[in-house]
This record gives structure tokens, sequence and C-alpha cells, in this order.
């Protein structure tokens, strides 16, 4: 059975501007700027209340449709939370047969990873 409309809705921080265009979002905060594009999706997004509340409609949806909006509005908030807070990754060298050499150069900016694939020098 399809649902006629559904709709949900999110608020935005006061230090984030949201923008929508075509089912392009861009967030910017003061961490920088996010943009993801939801072209895939059959949804309308739309600025409610002054630009302060996202609203996600989906019209005639199915089931799957139902879960995209709470799946879009997720990936929303992920880019507020990014330009916001930020995040940071943390990651470890593992190799199973043949041992990698990794050194970082160039004052911690970039990893150089020798041996690879396992070739002999």
């Amino acid at each position: 059975m399809k649902t006629i409309l559904a709709s949900q809705t999110m608020d935005i921080p006061e230090e984030v501007t949201l923008t929508v265009k075509a089912k392009f979002v861009k967030v910017v905060g003061p961490r920088g700027t996010l943009t993801r594009d939801f072209k895939h999706l059959s949804l309308d997004f739309q600025l409610i209340e002054g630009g302060r509340k996202l609203k996600v409609d989906a019209w005639f949806g199915s089931r799957r449709t139902m879960a995209a909006i709470r799946t879009a509005i997720s990936h929303i908030q992920n880019l507020i939370t990014g330009v916001t807070k930020g995040y940071r990754y943390k990651m470890r060298f593992v190799y199973a047969h043949f041992p990698i050499n990794a050194s970082i150069t160039n004052s911690n900016q970039s990893i150089e990873i020798r041996n690879f694939l396992g070739e002999k020098r």
C-alpha cells in the first residue's frame, strides 16, 4: 500500500547555514563546507521557518521510499556534525603475508608505503 504523503522535519543549528537547490544540499559551518547530492532519491527538500528547519517529503511512496526519508535526514545530520564538530579518523597498518614498510614524510602530511604488493627490490 502506498502512502499519499510522508514528511519529516529536522532542526538546523544556529551556527550552520544549509542551502538546498535541486536536491543538492550544501552545509556551511565553522569548520568548512560539505555538499551532498540526493538526485537519486525521489524526495522533496525544502527549508521552512526562515531556513531553520528542513522538511523532507515523499509523495506516493512505498516502504523503500519511506525509509529513504530517514536515511536522507541522517546523512544531512552527519554533514552538520562534520561542519560543527568535525571527524577524526585513527588508522592502523595491518598485513597478512608480506610485511609492509611505511614512513611518514613531508612533516606529517603524507605516508609513503613500500613493499605494498610484496615485490622485490
